[in-house]
């Protein structure tokens, strides 16, 4: 009876983890849907758990109980050792294809300058998403689908109709519209500033997004992240400041701010309107955001090409390897952003994108493209430290409360205790590896 009782629970935990928030970690441009997978006991575990309670008579029996315990025990540590091997692994990529997009997409301005051809054709690029995700899928997928099959499975997310015209022209076309604003407004800004600018105010982002959400979707007030969020002000103006306010660099900031404050917008709507997605569903989303984009705005380059605001001699004088590097670069970061968010921390994949602004100022400093005064250096490092701050849990305080308690407790001396006073103590030592275990 507790065994069928366990399953039942373990059930009901998987579906309320099937669905998360879907931008809880991605900070960029390429806003990103992701599902974050629970830690699931494994089915053995909680049956030999729920035997081994059963049979609490004698000492045998809890001895055979506490090897079951402490075999969970490890297993679900090296779970965890697992996500964090793959969170090293995720933090590395996502930096580097972030940091590497931005740094490329700086220098094909310099060959061609063209922000919203370069925002067009590396959105297009999203259409591969859900093409590679299903290769994916067929190789490591417990279930083997036809296309037709996980298509028509993915587009639940957009109600029980599925993919309507109605949902189509009333909410997928609106985020298109709104993700291609974003990115243009992020390569404006780079046209302006330097690219370590850029990538600092943009983590500005979730600053906004806390705003943003405890305003619209009424989130839990927290102190810390209201000083995060003047940080991040803070930092803006600082900046701002840090090149005397010329008209060139105020431009820019303005630039990426508004970039960033879309972003945002982009995030709450999303929760508020469709909710959240799985890694599939995502998938398919942004592959009908990159067609979205191909087939309703393809007309803008080519005016802007006519009225030789954004024009080129001849299609072979482009820098395609530019072009495709950045465009890829944003898909590869994209989809390390999705999966990374499936097999590790979101945290990891936070930091990943936050040690993008020393990468780029790495860079900067090379290539001499940057002047790194006082005032810059604390703007960057409070935009960061904002950042950092945002990405504490909600209840970081109680955790802190209690990890000084532990503390407290191991510096007290132990009081020797008689023989029946060392088996209550055994018996609380079990009892508290049987939380653990839980």
């Amino acid at each position: 009876m507790r065994i069928e009782l366990r399953l039942s629970e373990l059930v009901t935990m998987k579906k309320h983890s099937a669905r998360v928030a879907p931008m809880s970690a991605c900070n960029s441009p390429v806003l990103t849907l992701t599902k974050v997978r629970g830690e699931d006991r494994p089915r053995e575990n909680i049956t030999s758990t729920a035997d081994g309670q059963a049979m609490v008579g004698g000492a045998g029996a809890e001895s055979g109980t506490g090897k079951q315990r402490l075999r969970c025990c490890v297993r679900v540590t090296a779970v965890q050792v697992r996500k964090a091997i793959w969170g090293v692994a995720m933090v590395i990529c996502v930096c580097t294809s972030w940091a590497g997009s931005t740094q490329l997409a700086k220098l094909t301005f310099k060959q061609y300058d063209a922000p919203f051809t370069l925002t067009w054709f590396a959105t297009s690029w999203n259409c591969l998403f859900f093409p590679l995700y299903y290769i994916g899928h067929m190789c490591k997928g417990p279930e083997k689908q036809s296309p037709k099959q996980r298509i028509r499975e993915c587009c639940r997310f957009f109600g029980d109709d599925g993919l309507t015209a109605k949902v189509f022209f009333t909410k997928v076309v609106p985020f298109g519209l709104l993700w291609i604003l974003i990115n243009y407004l992020y390569l404006q800004a780079l046209r302006k500033i330097n690219t370590t600018d850029v990538s600092a105010l943009f983590c500005c982002n979730k600053a906004f997004v806390f705003l943003l959400s405890w305003i619209v979707l009424r989130d839990r007030f927290m102190g810390v992240r209201i000083v995060a969020a003047i940080l991040a002000i803070a930092g803006i103006v600082m900046l701002t400041y840090a090149d005397g306010f010329h008209s060139h660099s105020v431009i820019g900031i303005t630039l990426v701010v508004a970039s960033a404050s879309a972003s945002a917008l982009y995030k709450v709507l999303f929760q508020l309107i469709l909710g959240s997605a799985k890694f599939g569903e995502a998938a398919l989303f942004l592959t009908i955001v990159g067609g979205v984009n191909f087939v309703f705005m393809s007309f803008v380059p080519v005016i802007l090409y006519f009225t030789h605001v954004e024009y080129f001699t001849s299609i072979h004088e482009l820098p395609w390897a530019f072009l495709c590097g950045v465009a890829g670069l944003l898909l590869a970061f994209n989809m390390l952003v999705n999966f990374g968010m499936a097999v590790t921390y979101p945290t990891l994949i936070s930091l990943g994108i936050v040690l993008s602004v020393p990468v780029n100022a790495m860079v900067d400093l090379y290539t001499c493209d940057i002047h790194f005064n006082t005032v810059r250096l604390i703007a960057v490092f409070i935009i960061c430290l904002g950042f950092l701050m945002l990405l504490l849990p909600e209840d970081w305080d109680q955790c802190l409360i209690e990890l000084g308690t532990k503390f407290r407790k191991r510096e007290q001396p132990v009081e020797p205790a008689e023989t029946a006073g060392g088996l209550n103590w055994s018996r609380r030592a079990r009892t508290s590896m049987s939380t653990f275990s839980h």
